[in-house]
C-alpha cells in the first residue's frame, strides 16, 4: 500500500505565511472595531484577541504593543480613504464635476465607514502622536493635496472656479461639513427635532453640502 504523500518542505513555509497573514488581518479588523468603539485608552487587548480568535501573545508578537497596533489601524484607515479617492480618477473629469464627485464621495465614505470618524477622534485626543511621524501618510497626503490643487487650478484657468483657491482649505471645509454632521448626529437629532440619519435627511444634507461647496468654489 502506497503511503499518503506528505507535504513537501517547500509547501510548509507558504502555509505558515498564509496562516500568519490571515491572523494579522483578523487582528487588524478586530482592533479597528475595538478602537472605534472604545478609543485607544478604553480598548482592551483581551477583547481584540477574543474577537480575532487569536491570543495576546500573538498580538504582541505581530504588533509589539497596543499603541503600535492602534498606529497601524490608523494608517490603514487613512490609506483606505486616500486609495478610494485616487480611484475616482477626478483628474479625468471637468473641474466642477470632479469636485461634486469628491464632495459626494466624502459624504458616502463617512456613511459607509463610521469607524473612520471615531478613529480620527481618538487620534486627535492623542494629539496625533501616532501618525505625526508616518512617512507613508505624509506621502499619500501630499499626493492627495496636489491632486485636488490641480483640479482647482484647472477650474480657475477655465473660468469656472475662483482663482487662488487652496486645496487644503477646501478639503478642510468639505470634510468638516460632513464630519460635524455625523459626530453630532445624536445631539443634533434631539436639539433640532429631526432624525439626522433618515434617508430623507441624509439626501437633503448632501444636496446642501454640495451647493455650499459650489458656492464657495465657483465664480
Amino acid at each position: 500500500m502506497t503511503p499518503p504523500e506528505k507535504n513537501q518542505p517547500s509547501d510548509l513555509p507558504k502555509h505558515r505565511v498564509r496562516d500568519a497573514e490571515a491572523t494579522k488581518l483578523r487582528i487588524l479588523e478586530a482592533a479597528k472595531k475595538e478602537f472605534s468603539q472604545n478609543g485607544l485608552e478604553g480598548a482592551r487587548v483581551d477583547s481584540i484577541a477574543l474577537e480575532a480568535r487569536a491570543n495576546k501573545r500573538m498580538i504582541y508578537h505581530y504588533f509589539e504593543s497596543k499603541e503600535n497596533l492602534f498606529k497601524v489601524v490608523l494608517e490603514i484607515a487613512y490609506l483606505d480613504i486616500r486609495t478610494q479617492e485616487a480611484n475616482l480618477n477626478l483628474e479625468k473629469l471637468p473641474p466642477k464635476e470632479a469636485m461634486i464627485t469628491f464632495v459626494r464621495f466624502t459624504w458616502d465614505y463617512y456613511i459607509k465607514n463610521p469607524e473612520f470618524i471615531t478613529l480620527v477622534n481618538s487620534e486627535n485626543l492623542c494629539q496625533a502622536r501616532h501618525i505625526r511621524n508616518s512617512p507613508l501618510l505624509q506621502e499619500v497626503s501630499q499626493k492627495f493635496v496636489s491632486r485636488i490643487q490641480a483640479i482647482l487650478d484647472q477650474g480657475a484657468r477655465e473660468g469656472v472656479f475662483r482663482p487662488d483657491l487652496d486645496a487644503v482649505q477646501v478639503n478642510i471645509t468639505i470634510a468638516s461639513i460632513g464630519y460635524y454632521y455625523f459626530t453630532n448626529r445624536y445631539t443634533g437629532s434631539v436639539i433640532f427635532n429631526r432624525d439626522f440619519l433618515s434617508p430623507a435627511a441624509l439626501k437633503e444634507r448632501l444636496a446642501f453640502n454640495t451647493d455650499t461647496i459650489l458656492r464657495l468654489l465657483c465664480l
